[in-house]
């Protein structure tokens, strides 16, 4: 009870303090009051004169864009009247010259019906002129074009004739000069003797009593020999020899080398000749490995795959109308070389390709095909660049030359093949070439005598001077080599001479 006592009197006690407290701040919450509503007023003053000069700002500013549009939109005004009157000016002006063309084409198509009816009056002229003209003459319009053309053919062959010469002789001049010092240079540097070697190989013999030892009882020795070697064994009245005959160069030394082993070793008999030959055999391939290595030394290839340089020893035992293969491999490819570095093409691939370019001839009885296409393929074979293959394949024309180093090694070859001395020839070979080149120069009209000279390498041709005139006989050297060139095979160059009346005419080929 005397709790709850107290809590009332707390309670009492703090409504009292508060009523005593509102009552002692009242005036400071009035005087408040009147201070908020003094600052409401002025701010409502202030507020009320801000908006009053931002409208008349606002009108001003209205007031200056509207002056600015309007000068803006005189101005306007002003430059399409101005433009106005530029495009009267100009349309005043395109009536002006319509009017103007207008009467022009009046004018030309007055002028084009004048040249038609001046035309037509020509035309008419003409075919009574024509008409008046054939009767005079005798002949058609078509036989006068028919006689013009003659004419004209006659004096065009004569003006081509004329130039094909002064053409000719120029070419000729320059490439002789620049050709003869390439090849000058390039036979110096390489001449070298070669072989004369043929078909038969003879053995010499100490006594003639060995002939009989060779031979053997009822011939078992020579047949033992006959049969190994594939060589035919000749022993006759020659004193002191035995000649051994066959095509294959590589069997012909086996052979022979055999046959000197025999003798020097003095037992001759079957079984000591069948060891005697394989012994010589392998000794022989043994040299065809070095050979082949000679040359690739001496033409300074390397590289080669075995095989080649085997096959490419080979060609030591196999002449070209007299001309060692091998040492005519060799010299094209310092000639060769040499063109090369002169014209400043691949030395490499000249050198290589022109080495190479025979090794066909010493399989050619064991494959079918001309030599140049069994070398490239050889030469593809054992994975030589397509440049040196083609070049071997070209170098007798088998397929079109295409690169530099295979026209280089076609003249290569020539060169090796005609320089003096390159090579042998048969005598009924050489009547016969000399024959055929002959005949070709005597079947021309004009011709009177034909002769061959220096070899087959000039033919110096005399024609009827009044048959043949200075033009036609320049145009009858030409031919001459043409067919030439066409018809015949000759290693080198032959050089056709057409002679009138102490002057000549040349064209080489």
């Amino acid at each position: 009870m005397e709790a709850v006592l107290i809590a009332l009197a707390l309670i009492l006690g703090v409504g009292a303090g508060y009523a005593v407290e509102n009552r002692r701040r009242r005036p400071q919450i009035a005087e408040a009051e009147r201070q908020a509503q003094r600052i409401l007023e002025d701010a409502e003053r202030q507020a009320g004169a801000q908006l009053k000069e931002a409208q008349v700002a606002a009108r001003e500013e209205l007031l200056a864009q509207r002056t600015e549009q309007e000068r803006d939109l005189a101005e306007r005004r002003a430059e399409l009247i101005k433009a106005e009157e530029r495009l009267s000016s100009v349309q005043t002006q395109v009536d002006t010259r319509a009017e103007e063309l207008a009467r022009r084409d009046q004018s030309i198509a007055d002028r084009e019906a004048h040249a038609k009816q001046l035309q037509d009056e020509l035309k008419a002229a003409r075919d009574a002129e024509l008409a008046g003209l054939e009767r005079i003459a005798g002949m058609t319009a078509a036989d006068g074009r028919a006689a013009l053309l003659e004419r004209v053919e006659q004096e065009a062959r004569t003006d081509m004739a004329r130039l094909v010469r002064q053409i000719e002789e120029e070419a000729r001049l320059d490439a002789e000069k620049r050709a003869r010092n390439i090849l000058s240079i390039a036979i110096q540097r390489t001449a070298s003797g070669h072989t004369a070697e043929t078909t038969v190989s003879v053995v010499q013999l100490p006594s003639d009593d060995l002939k009989g030892r060779i031979i053997g009882r009822e011939g078992r020795n020579i047949r033992a020999l006959e049969n190994l070697t594939g060589v035919d064994v000749i022993i006759d009245d020659t004193p002191q020899a035995v000649v051994l005959s066959a095509f294959d160069g590589v069997r012909r030394e086996i052979a022979r080398l055999t046959i000197e082993s025999l003798i020097a070793d003095g037992r001759i008999h079957p079984s000591r000749i069948e060891e005697t030959y394989y012994q010589s055999k392998a000794q022989i391939e043994q040299q065809i490995v070095q050979a082949g290595e000679q040359a690739c030394f001496e033409a300074n290839v390397h590289g080669l795959h075995p095989e080649l340089v085997k096959v490419l020893g080979r060609l030591r035992y196999r002449t070209s109308y007299g001309q060692n293969v091998l040492k005519h491999s060799v010299e094209c490819a310092h000639l060769a070389s040499i063109m090369a570095a002169e014209l400043g093409a691949s030395q490499k691939t000249a050198r290589r390709a022109a080495l190479l370019h025979d090794i066909g001839k010493a399989v050619t009885h064991e494959v079918e095909g001309p030599h140049a296409v069994i070398s490239a393929q050889m030469a593809k074979k054992f994975r030589e660049s397509p440049s040196v293959c083609h070049a071997i394949e070209a170098h007798h024309y088998d397929v079109e030359p295409q690169t530099v180093e295979s026209v280089l090694v076609i003249a290569a070859d020539a060169v090796s093949a005609s320089r003096p001395g390159g090579r042998g020839e048969s005598l009924e070979h050489y009547i016969k070439r000399l024959e055929a080149l002959e005949q070709i120069a005597t079947a021309k009209d004009g011709v009177e005598r034909c002769y061959a000279m220096q070899a087959g390498r000039e033919i110096r041709v005399m024609v009827k001077p009044e048959e043949v005139d200075d033009d036609t006989a320049a145009l009858l050297s030409h031919q001459i080599a043409r067919e030439i060139e066409d018809q015949l095979e000759y290693p080198g160059q032959i050089k056709v001479t057409v002679i009138r009346e102490s002057r000549a005419t040349e064209i080489a080929k």
